[in-house]
């Protein structure tokens, strides 16, 4: 089946990307053309985006906050039998019903430069410069450091964290080079154990040294020799009461969402008995 989806947004249309994203996972065997119209704040643009819908019809899902923009496009969808969406509306009127206030019209608000925006591009500078244990001397600075074998997600995990607002750093976890004696006398990072299983990190490691086009004949591609690593860290954990995460099967995302999970349940004010 092929369907035609049409994103329309005043702004940068990052949220109606990633709405879509999250409905089309839940079917199968659909092949989608994504139509990607962002920055929609006059007429005479919808209407240039009206006529490519109309020789692509599919449905429409759209965050447009102009009235008038926004009737416009209902109307013609309307009349061409097409399905217009806007995903945000019901959160908007419970917020409005709750609140007692009337929603903002203002396109891209969310993406203002605030603090937080700013927090956010600090964040991301610090996590690179501290990318595969480089400067351990500030990882008291951190908020999240981030310990695993090669292979483990550490980066990318790290980088999405940055995304989201938190300092990470990382550090491969290597039987013959034991980690910096900082990172056993942390205080304010949250240090989070990353693993997987073996079979699981040979593959990956088999992949990358063939994308590089290097020889396959290593330890660091053997089965026992994995496996030794993978219950080395596992045991380094353990002993010092790190919370861990199993990566296997777990996109970036969700080890991202699991690790923030656990720093907003560590930061919950203690109840006292």
């Amino acid at each position: 089946m092929r369907l035609h989806l049409h994103l329309l947004s005043d702004s940068t249309g990052e949220t109606l990307e990633n709405i879509a994203k999250a409905a089309l996972a839940q079917f199968d065997d659909v092949d989608t053309q994504r139509h990607f119209w962002p920055m929609i704040r006059n007429e005479a643009h919808l209407e240039r985006v009206l006529a490519e819908i109309g020789q692509h019809p599919g449905l429409v899902l759209f965050t447009l906050v102009n009235p008038n923009i926004r009737m416009m496009l209902e109307d013609r969808c309307r009349a061409m039998g097409l399905p217009a969406v806007a995903p945000l509306d019901g959160v908007n009127d419970a917020l409005s019903g709750l609140l007692g206030q009337e929603a903002k019209a203002r396109p891209g608000r969310q993406h203002m430069l605030d603090a937080a925006y700013f927090a956010r591009v600090e964040a991301i500078q610090w996590t690179i410069a501290h990318d595969d244990g480089i400067a351990s001397d500030d990882w008291e600075e951190a908020d999240i450091v981030l310990a695993g074998v090669s292979r483990s997600s550490k980066t990318p995990t790290s980088i999405y964290l940055a995304n989201r607002g938190y300092k990470a750093a990382n550090i491969p976890i290597v039987v013959e080079s034991p980690p910096p004696p900082i990172l056993y006398s942390l205080r304010k990072p949250l240090v989070v154990g990353l693993t997987t299983s073996a079979d699981r990190l040979v593959q990956i490691r088999r992949n990358r040294l063939l994308s590089l086009n290097q020889k396959t004949e290593t330890a660091y591609v053997e089965q026992e020799s994995v496996a030794r690593e993978v219950a080395y860290a596992r045991r380094l954990f353990a002993d010092n009461g790190w919370p861990v995460i199993d990566v296997t099967r777990r996109s970036i995302e969700e080890t991202a969402a699991a690790i923030i999970a656990l720093v907003s349940e560590r930061n919950l004010p203690k109840v006292e008995r």
